[in-house]
């Protein structure tokens, strides 16, 4: 921690207090309490405004919060600070890159030199290499951030990314079925999932996953339409047309999409197969890889 440029640096007390501060902020992040951990950090800023590890966490605290568009600012500032920590230098360049930032790389790389016996460090450079299309680079970080901590799903599901985006499709649909063994209800692993094994052919499983994943994202158009397709594909008629009225009532649907997938329902399997596979899979599919946390 840095002691401030202030006349009125923080006393040892004061420092105890972050300390306790800090503790009580990331317990509030781990029971998903995001706002209240945000509002709570925020009351030590004016006190501590060139603290790397409390503007870190700002930098997380307000990218899960409706403060979203300050997670970048606070990144940056904890940066500026030139922290050692590589667990900050991977978290706060994890931070900018989201915001495109150029200098994202060279923060990330110098995490993962410098402690690459961390599992972080090497799971965020290669998220980034991925993301940046080098994945060669990309699949060597993560596989060895997965050896370090194979229990991790996060590191897991960046793989299965890598893997994806380099068409090695059944590695990449190996680590999806193994983060769904892990963490059955982890929603956005199971859209990835069905999205690739659509990809590669397999249209009945595909649909089983969408069809359970359309069901918990009342909110995602997109995966309520692929869900229509990839049933009417299958002939499952019913569980089309219900997906096909959840993609109408989800907000900013394009109601001429929402025609046109009544048209291909109606039509038949075949048709709806051709237009699932030849329109609405692959790019939904690399969109949200290229999206994934």
């Amino acid at each position: 921690m840095t002691d401030g440029n202030s006349h009125n640096s923080p006393s040892d007390g004061d420092w105890d207090r972050l300390l306790e501060r800090l503790g009580e902020a990331s317990s509030l992040t781990d029971q998903g309490r995001w706002d209240e951990a945000f509002a709570l950090l925020l009351q030590e800023e004016s006190e501590f405004p060139e603290d790397p590890t409390l503007l870190c966490m700002l930098g997380v605290a307000a990218s899960e919060t409706s403060a979203v568009g300050a997670a970048y600012d606070f990144f940056r500032r904890c940066l500026a600070q030139q922290p050692e920590d590589p667990t900050l230098l991977a978290t706060a360049g994890a931070g900018i890159a989201a915001g495109g930032d150029p200098d994202a790389e060279r923060v990330l790389r110098l995490a993962a030199v410098t402690a690459p016996h961390l599992p972080i460090t090497r799971a965020r450079y290669g998220a980034y290499l991925a993301r940046e299309g080098m994945l060669t680079a990309a699949i060597d970080e993560l596989e060895a951030a997965r050896r370090l901590d194979p229990e991790d799903v996060s590191i897991r599901i960046e793989l299965a990314t890598a893997y994806l985006l380099s068409d090695r499709a059944e590695e990449g649909q190996a680590e999806l079925s193994e983060v769904l063994s892990l963490t059955p209800d982890d929603i956005w692993s199971r859209v990835l999932y069905g999205l690739a094994l659509l990809e590669a052919g397999s249209t009945e499983e595909g649909a089983e996953q969408l069809h359970a994943a359309s069901l918990e994202r009342p909110l995602d158009w997109e995966l309520h339409a692929a869900a229509a397709m990839a049933a009417a594909a299958e002939g499952w008629t019913d569980e089309a047309w219900n997906a096909v009225a959840r993609a109408e009532l989800a907000p900013g649907v394009d109601p001429d999409l929402i025609h046109e997938l009544e048209e291909y329902v109606e039509a038949g399997a075949e048709a709806a197969y051709e237009f699932l596979h030849g329109e609405l899979v692959a790019p939904m599919l690399r969109a949200r890889l290229l999206g994934a946390v």
